[in-house]
This record gives C-alpha cells, sequence and structure tokens, in this order.
C-alpha cells in the first residue's frame, strides 16, 4: 500500500513544493505558518483593519479576509493601504465563494485568493444529477474556461492561491459520481489543480476542510497519494477543521483532526476555526504547531513491514469484548482519581457521580466515568451504578467486593502474579521507550488473546502516539485482539496545551480506529500548576477540578472522533464578514437551551454560504439569510424561511419537538 507520509514509525516533514505568499514562504521544510480570518465587515475598513492588526500581534502570519462580491474586494485596497501605512506587511488572503470576478479583482491586489472548487462555477442545489461521460467532460470544460482567467491573473501579478474544498460544499456534480465521499473532495480539487498545472501555474496550496475530523484526516491522506501517484510532488497543506465550534469543544475538534496530520509530519499551514473572536485562534495555533518545532529524537521504533489496516477508510480494530470493554461496545473513561488524599463520596461528582443525601441516590451524567482508579486506596462507600475501581494487585486482593475492584499490573507481574481477577484485569505495556527489540517483549505473547485481559498501552518515547500505533501494528500482525485502554499523560501547563495534547496523541488512534478505552493523566509539575487550576481566561475550566476537567476532555475526544456521542453536537462556524447576526452569542444561547440533547447534531451557520454546504453534516441547522432573519433546515431541507431572529431559537426548539428530537430537561 503507498503510504501517505514518509514514515508511521519516525515522525518527519513530508516534502512539499515552495510557494511564495507576499514576502512569506510556505512549503519546502519552511516552519508551519499559523493564519485566521477576520470577522468583520470588510467594507469597514477601519474595524477590518483594527482587527486584523489584533491578529498579526497575536502571532498571524496570514490574515483572510471575506470578499463575497466585487464591492468588498476592490475595498481590500483600501484594507491593505491602510495596513501598510501603519507598518504591516502581513500576507492577506481573499476569500472567494460564489463569485469569480471578485476573485479577479482581489487576486490583483492582495498576495493570495482562497477558491473552493464547490462553488467557484459548479453550484450546489442538492440535485441529484446523473452525468454521462461526455456530458461530465463538458462541465470540466466549462470550468477551465471560467477558472483560466484568474490563473493568467495569478500569474502575472505573482499572486498565491489555495484550492479550498469544503466537505459539505461539494458541488452537485461531483456529489452525484463520488456521493459526500474523502474522495469527491480529492476529486473536486484536484480538477482545479489540473488546469492550473495545464496553465504551468504552480503558486498553490491546497486545502480538504471538513467538520468531521474522521473524513477531513483521511481527504487529506488521499490528496497526498494522489498528488504523488499523479504528479510525482506534493503541493503545501493548509490544514483545518472547519466549523469546529467554540470553547473545549472546538479545540478538542480542531486538535484531534489537525494534530492527527502533524504528528506524521503533514501540514504548512494551520488555522483553527473557532466560534470566537480570531485573535484567540492563533494562540491553539501557535500551541498545536509548536509540539513540532523541534526535530524529533531518532526512532527506536521498530520500521512496519506490514500495515494491517487502511489509513483511507475507518474501520475500528477487531478485539474480543472482557466485561464492558472491547467488541463492539463504545471505548470506556477511566478516571484517575488516585491523586487525591482519600476519596470521599462527593470527589465522584467530578467525574460525572453526584449523591444526593435527602433520597439516597445517585445522579448520574451522560459523561460520567466507567472506571474510577484509585491507586493503593479502597472506597469505604458503596459504589454508584455500574462504576467499578482499578488498583493496584494487592489492595485488589484484598477488597471486601472484588466484583467491583480489579487489578492493574504490568505485563511481568501479571505473568507471574499467583493472585488474578477472574473476570478482568488490566496489563499496562510502555511502548517502545527504549531499545528494546520488538522480539524481546515475550510478557505480551504470554498475555496474548487472554479472555480476561484488557491492555493499556502507553509510552514515554518522544513520539508517543506513533510507538503506540506500532504496538497496535504489532497486536494486528499477531492476530491478539484483546481491548486496549489507551493511557495518556500530559506534562505542558496550559489548558489549552493539555487539551492539544490529549486530542492528538489519542484522537489521532481512535480516528484510525485503535483504542477501546482512554485513561488521561497529568505529571506531578502540570498537576499543580496555576495555569490549570485558576482556570485563567478560559471559561470552560471555570469551577472545574482537575478531575473533572481530564473526565470532561476524554469524553470531548470520543465525541469529536465519532466513537462516543455524550452530548449535543454544535457545528458552529468561526464567523467572518459574511455573518448576519451575532454568533458568538446566539451559539451560546443555542446551547444553553439544547445541551441536554445527546446524540443531536445542530449547524449555527452565519450565512447562506456556510449555510447548507457546511452543516451537511448536521440533523438540523440555523442559518442566517439576511439581515435579522434565520432560515431553519433539517437535514438539508429547508423547513422555515426569513424567521425573525428574536424568535428563532424558540422556532428551533419547536422544530426539534415536532421531530421528535426533543426532550424536556431533567
Amino acid at each position: 500500500m503507498q503510504l501517505y507520509c514518509n514514515s508511521l514509525t519516525n515522525r518527519s516533514r513530508l516534502a512539499t513544493r515552495e510557494v511564495k505568499i507576499g514576502s512569506l514562504s510556505l512549503g519546502n521544510f519552511h516552519p508551519v505558518r499559523v493564519q485566521t480570518m477576520t470577522t468583520t465587515d470588510t467594507m469597514n475598513t477601519l474595524a477590518t483593519v483594527e482587527q486584523t492588526i489584533r491578529c498579526i500581534e497575536a502571532g498571524a502570519e496570514l490574515v483572510r479576509i471575506t470578499a463575497p462580491s466585487r464591492n468588498e474586494a476592490e475595498n481590500l485596497l483600501n484594507i491593505k493601504n491602510e495596513l501598510r501605512k501603519r507598518g504591516y506587511d502581513t500576507p492577506l488572503i481573499a476569500d472567494i465563494h460564489f463569485t469569480p470576478n471578485a476573485a479577479e479583482i482581489a487576486a490583483r491586489i492582495v498576495e493570495k485568493v482562497r477558491v473552493n472548487p464547490g462553488n467557484y462555477v459548479d453550484k450546489k442545489k442538492f440535485e441529484q444529477i446523473d452525468y454521462t461521460d461526455a456530458e461530465y467532460a463538458e462541465e470540466i470544460e466549462r470550468i477551465q474556461e471560467r477558472f483560466t482567467p484568474l490563473l493568467r491573473i495569478c500569474k502575472e501579478y505573482g499572486t498565491a492561491m489555495r484550492i479550498g474544498t469544503n466537505h459539505g460544499s461539494l458541488s452537485d456534480r461531483i456529489m452525484s459520481r463520488y456521493g459526500d465521499t474523502p474522495n469527491g473532495m480529492v476529486e473536486s480539487a484536484m480538477e482545479f489543480l489540473r488546469i492550473a498545472r495545464y496553465e504551468s501555474y504552480h503558486n498553490i496550496v491546497l486545502s480538504m476542510k471538513a467538520s468531521n475530523p474522521q473524513v477531513m484526516v483521511q481527504a487529506y491522506r488521499l490528496l497526498i497519494q494522489q498528488m504523488d501517484a499523479e504528479f510525482g510532488e506534493i503541493y503545501p497543506l493548509h490544514l483545518g477543521v472547519t466549523e469546529a465550534g467554540d470553547g473545549e469543544d472546538g479545540r478538542v475538534k480542531s486538535a484531534a483532526g489537525i494534530g492527527t496530520l502533524l504528528e506524521d509530519g503533514i501540514g504548512d499551514t494551520v488555522r483553527v476555526s473557532l466560534t470566537e473572536d480570531p485573535e484567540f485562534e492563533i494562540p491553539v495555533c501557535r500551541d498545536l504547531v509548536k509540539r513540532y518545532a523541534k526535530p524529533a529524537a531518532v526512532s527506536v521504533i521498530p520500521t512496519i513491514e506490514k500495515i494491517g489496516y487502511s489509513p483511507f477508510v475507518y474501520g475500528r480494530r477487531k478485539s474480543f469484548a472482557v466485561d464492558n470493554i472491547g467488541g463492539k461496545q463504545v471505548p470506556v473513561v477511566v478516571a484517575d482519581l488516585s491523586r487525591l488524599a482519600s476519596i470521599q463520596a462527593e470527589d465522584l461528582a467530578s467525574i460525572g457521580y453526584r449523591y444526593d443525601a435527602q433520597t439516597d441516590k445517585w445522579n448520574i451524567s451522560d459523561a460520567a466515568a466507567d472506571f474510577v482508579f484509585t491507586g493503593n486506596q479502597t472506597l469505604d462507600f458503596a459504589l454508584p451504578g455500574t462504576l467499578k475501581v482499578i488498583c493496584y494487585p494487592a489492595t485488589a486482593a484484598m477488597a471486601n467486593d472484588q466484583s467491583k475492584c480489579l487489578p492493574i499490573f504490568d505485563a511481568q507481574g501479571f505473568v507471574e502474579s499467583e493472585f488474578k481477577h477472574p473476570v478482568l484485569n488490566f496489563v499496562m505495556m510502555d511502548c517502545y521507550s527504549d531499545e528494546t527489540p520488538i522480539n524481546d517483549y515475550s510478557y505480551l505473547d504470554q498475555v496474548a488473546n487472554d479472555p480476561t485481559v484488557v491492555l493499556c498501552l502507553s509510552s514515554q518515547n518522544q513520539q508517543a502516539m506513533p510507538a503506540i500505533r506500532r504496538m497496535f501494528l504489532e497486536l494486528i500482525n499477531k492476530g491478539i485482539n484483546n481491548p486496549v485502554v489507551l493511557i495518556t499523560d500530559s506534562n505542558w501547563q496550559t489548558a489549552d496545551e493539555h487539551l492539544i495534547h490529549y486530542s492528538t496523541e489519542c484522537g489521532a488512534l481512535f480516528l484510525d480506529g485503535f483504542g477501546d478505552g482512554i485513561c488521561l493523566g497529568m505529571t506531578s509539575q502540570s498537576y499543580g500548576s496555576s495555569e490549570v487550576n485558576n482556570a485563567s481566561g478560559r471559561n470552560y475550566l471555570n469551577n472545574q477540578s482537575v478531575e473533572q476537567f481530564l473526565n470532561n476532555t476524554a469524553f470531548g475526544i470520543l465525541q469529536a472522533t465519532r466513537t462516543r456521542i455524550s452530548k449535543t453536537e454544535y457545528i458552529s462556524c468561526p464567523s467572518c464578514g459574511r455573518t448576519l447576526f451575532d454568533l458568538q452569542e446566539t451559539t451560546a444561547k443555542i446551547r444553553s437551551v439544547t445541551n441536554h440533547l445527546k446524540g443531536v447534531k445542530i449547524a449555527i451557520m452565519g450565512c447562506i454560504v456556510n449555510g447548507p454546504g457546511e452543516m451537511a453534516d448536521a440533523d438540523f441547522g440555523y442559518v442566517g439569510s439576511g439581515v435579522g432573519t434565520i432560515t431553519l433546515y433539517k437535514g438539508k431541507e429547508v423547513v422555515k424561511k426569513n424567521i425573525d431572529s428574536s424568535i428563532a431559537v424558540n422556532e428551533l426548539i419547536q422544530l426539534l419537538k415536532d421531530s421528535e428530537a426533543w426532550i424536556d430537561p431533567a
């Protein structure tokens, strides 16, 4: 199988063609660049300039500005001139969707234009059309005729271009032949890239964005494979998860998608699409990128001779069930409370279990951990529901109720121990953290396929994710089907750094179908850091203990990777100059009244450009259709048009009720 990266065991940057964007060099092993997009009205020159400056001072190396029509495209000159007058020479990008003439104007002004092949020439009307080969070829000729003038302008003015495919805005023509698939995304971009190459224009960056990280990752991998097969070279790649949302959820989803690719040396520029002010996106981008600023150490991870799975199509690794772990069951969450000096019943509130003394009952949330690790502690109170304790073998052996107290061993300890639980034993393995040859992992063979064993994989290797992935491949190739819990510690400091670390290392594995459970922890230094405990500047950490933060993050990673749905999912665009209402305020309002609807996907889109297309993965849509007016969607179908925004949230609730998707809050 042709790979999509240099190696699955030794992280190294993928070689890409060098592109010039003004004075900035992109690709060809230059640093991964960070960028964002303004949210102001492009016709408001001063507001756009001021926001652009805030983004630049936050660290943005490129700033994108929407140009939906000729007027906005022309005003880019005023914006650029004012920025240059103030001493800012950061390259500007014009964001174009439906209007080729706006792109042709912008390409003469700014350093880069972004076009969406799904709607630059083609249209999306959600119509099923069957094309003959001849008709399909005619449409390609029409695209070439309409797209070529822009290419020639870009060549003349030295303007760069991003061919930016979005999963939700594939054209009816592409959808009719390829469906709503990563392959369709790739072909949509390749059609435009082939035309550009025919015109000998190569100053091109490409992107494959989706709100679903699984689709996004697969599309980038397929694009790399296709470019290499067809051209023998790779163009630079802009990474992003579109409509990621806000707060913790937006960061987790973005890091799972972007981080998965960066782990394999893929990506030349990144943008994190948050429903927040654009300058707040840049620190998250920088946290993602800085993990790879230093070259990785020489890998001691054994090379792979047989992959044993497809990285282009999701398929969960086969495992047998041990109690409630593995098989076809959703991944479990293990909470680590071992750092607490004495665990009390009220401490379980941080992991989803709240005791009501008046009724003598436990209230259990949808994000309640399945297991709790206590180290050497036994608990002197009755456990709620199906919650079980994991502890060290000596402690488990002395437990009064051994059905709810399970031992965790290292591999050698399990093999040599006289005490084993008859139903469920956890066995830890550190993956390739030294130069131990693969054949010396003799204890793995001795625990292999033991019907009571759940493996717990972690790694102290600098390249921890590739090390654990390599162990999964060893399990697959040896036919070892024990379920696996991923154990990931963090030694970073801030909340965002922790989120990115966990989401990258665990998210990358879950997106490839690896993992039947997750357990997150922190090193002693990180656990006591003021940035975590004080939750400075981050609403999603306010009033949360570290244990609650870790538990919520674990469930957030499973939600983002679509492996376990425990809450409402919001597909929320990051706002731009096209937005027709206050996205942050509206998103918060909708979230406050719908966040109890487990498994429902609600899209909140600022305008018609990002509306029906980008919310294609949603169950319901709330889309700006005019100033002060909203259109509601159920799936891809319009249900109500031009609703006054003052009553639109209530109308959304009524739509949920009419669709039998509503339940009253508890």
